[in-house]
């Protein structure tokens, strides 16, 4: 996504809730995502081909969004941890050949299983994903269905990675749904080039921000504010991105004495850029 940044910091993965600061390159960014994509084709999804992820604040979340944009598929996020009933609305209407997820999310310190919610919603569901992929944290084991269910670590380390799959500007990129309080959930399409070139312009005409900066939107994947700002607009402008974890009101992890804080992850330091987002 940024030419010539292979070796700079892409992705910053600050959990409070787990105790946990990560970063990515762009080159092993790249990488995971590519893989992933590979493992997404062995499971017969392809261009335009839908997927649902269904996940925390966990760097799969963004590498699984990529991932779909690298085939050519529409992702589509549903925020972790919504009723079974709210997700089975939207696999029936999204119709996903597949469904990645989380065996739990974490608010404040609270442990949410995710899988007995997915699974509920797939019996709810006239449209069946044929494979579901689950992340497998350590604050909660999911139990797996052998025939539909796969575990994301071996799945993705069992995958070739996948080249990218040329797309036009008017492809659909994601589909996200509305809340559903007014009457039933719409699917809002977004494309891929106009979306591309307005995220990249405006984080410099906007936002201020360069290649090199690292950008903090405490926002949320499962919100259209997260889609465009957490994952496709910095890595897009060739910034480090922040997925931070843990509820609003929660402050960021400390760094561990002799490490890198967050805004000072990348060659060209800076302090984080916040966004609010509702």
């Amino acid at each position: 996504m940024a030419a010539g940044r292979s070796d700079d910091v892409a992705l910053i993965y600050d959990s409070p809730v787990t105790g946990h600061i990560d970063r990515y390159t762009f080159a092993e960014l790249t990488q995971r995502v590519a893989r992933v994509a590979g493992g997404l084709a062995d499971l017969g999804v392809g261009k335009g081909d839908r997927v649902i992820v269904y996940m925390p604040m966990i760097p799969e979340a963004a590498i699984a969004m990529l991932a779909c944009a690298r085939l050519g598929a529409v992702h589509s996020v549903v925020f972790g941890g919504f009723a079974a009933p709210e997700l089975a609305v939207r696999i029936d209407d999204a119709k996903p050949k597949v469904v990645l997820s989380a065996s739990c999310g974490i608010e404040f310190q609270t442990v949410i299983p995710y899988k007995p919610l997915l699974d509920e919603a797939i019996e709810l569901a006239e449209s069946k994903p044929t494979r579901t992929v689950i992340v497998q944290r350590p604050q909660c084991q999911a139990a797996l269905v052998g025939s539909r269910d796969l575990d994301w670590a071996t799945w993705e380390a069992q995958s070739e990675p996948a080249p990218w799959v040329e797309v036009d500007a008017w492809d659909p990129l994601y589909i996200l749904y509305t809340s559903g309080t007014t009457g039933r959930p719409k699917g809002v399409v977004r494309d891929n080039g106009g979306h591309a070139v307005a995220l990249n312009y405006s984080m410099g005409a906007i936002y201020g921000c360069d290649a090199g900066d690292v950008y903090w939107a405490a926002s949320d994947v499962g919100w259209v504010v997260g889609h465009s700002y957490i994952v496709y607009a910095p890595l897009i402008k060739g910034c480090a991105t922040v997925l931070y974890e843990a509820s609003r009101c929660e402050r960021p992890t400390p760094a561990p004495s002799g490490a890198s804080s967050p805004n000072t992850a990348s060659r060209r330091s800076s302090s984080p850029r916040p966004l609010s987002a509702p």
